[in-house]
């Protein structure tokens, strides 16, 4: 099958996206042993401490000053998806929700009409090294949802279906979206996501060396589908070779068989049904006009989107805590270790 692939691109550190995606961010951190802080047991000489993106010995700190992470900011306007690898994340955030969540887990949170948060990397083993990778995801919200109240829900490792092809040689974890009768957690209602039509899907794709699957087609005519080889040697796409450390547009509608190469790959797969609206974004806000961001920065100044109610900007959910998530309601949800 001739243009299987219909444009390729390397992979940066951030992934070139279609609507209705806005942004691919990949973080991988080799972190070294935990401090009683949780942060790193390492000197941070030599680190733009705040704005720390420079890798230095295969690790960040990106806006943390103990604890790596995102401290306290704002969103508007779409959702976060964020695909823990491995490695922990805790979340706060001015509606009064939290959370720690890990290696197979998934945060999605709706941002809507405005929420403030943290995204901390604690670092709790003091005595080996805290390796983490994780994916995150900016889906878009059409304008109809933009303003809806902000919402977040966890899709944990045990929820997430797995399915196992080639022998087990291949393994398609299915984070949104369906293949067959296989279905992905539910997303946020007001989710693009959450629309039958939109067509998204979000699968995590895991080959062993020479190892074969059969990308089916979309279910919506007019979806779009991106492949990331993030990890590994290359692939074949209907016969077209695509490198690790490479993404592209493919061919949507028609079977594709995906071959690995000599060490196997790896890869994500995005698809879905464009909102096909103007977009307008800055920084944190993505709406549809600039006066819509206007008014969101002014509504920020103005509210914070709520009242921060933790002590501190970068806050964490201390060193013996299991994963969990402690909903704007007050609904607990305490997850197994062994789960």
């Amino acid at each position: 099958m001739a243009n299987a692939i219909r444009q390729s691109f390397p992979l940066g550190s951030q992934w070139p996206t279609l609507d209705p995606f806005l942004f691919v961010a990949h973080h991988r951190d080799k972190f070294p042993k935990g401090n009683d802080q949780l942060g790193p047991a390492a000197p941070l000489t030599g680190r733009t401490i705040g704005q720390d993106f420079d890798d230095i010995d295969g690790w960040n700190m990106y806006h943390g000053s103990t604890v790596p992470g995102f401290p306290q900011h704002p969103h508007r306007g779409f959702e976060t998806i964020t695909y823990m690898r491995s490695g922990l994340c805790d979340h706060s955030d001015s509606i009064g929700a939290s959370a720690r969540f890990g290696t197979g887990d998934t945060q999605w949170m709706t941002a809507g009409k405005g929420v403030e948060h943290s995204e901390m990397f604690p670092l709790l083993d003091a005595d080996n090294s805290n390796p983490l990778e994780m994916f995150q995801i900016w889906l878009n919200l059409p304008a109809s949802d933009k303003m809806v109240d902000p919402y977040f829900t966890m899709l944990w490792k045990n929820t997430i279906p797995n399915i196992s092809s080639d022998n087990g040689h291949v393994t398609v974890t299915v984070i949104a979206g369906s293949i067959g009768d296989i279905e992905a957690p539910t997303p946020p209602p007001n989710s693009w996501a959450a629309r039958p039509d939109s067509d998204i899907a979000i699968w995590h794709l895991q080959f062993d060396a020479g190892a074969t699957w059969t990308l089916p087609p979309v279910r919506h005519p007019e979806a779009t589908r991106l492949i990331y080889a993030f990890e590994g040697s290359w692939l074949t796409i209907a016969g077209e070779r695509l490198d690790s450390g490479n993404g592209a547009v493919l061919e949507a509608d028609k079977d594709l068989e995906l071959v690995a190469g000599d060490d196997g790959v790896q890869c994500m797969v995005l698809q879905g049904q464009a909102i096909a609206e103007p977009v307008a974004r800055y920084g944190p806000f993505v709406m549809n006009t600039d006066e819509e961001i206007r008014q969101a920065f002014s509504d920020y100044r103005e509210t914070g989107f709520g009242d921060w109610p933790w002590p501190t900007p970068d806050p964490d959910h201390g060193p013996t805590r299991t994963r969990f998530a402690r909903h704007a309601d007050g609904f607990l949800e305490t997850i197994d270790p062994n789960s």
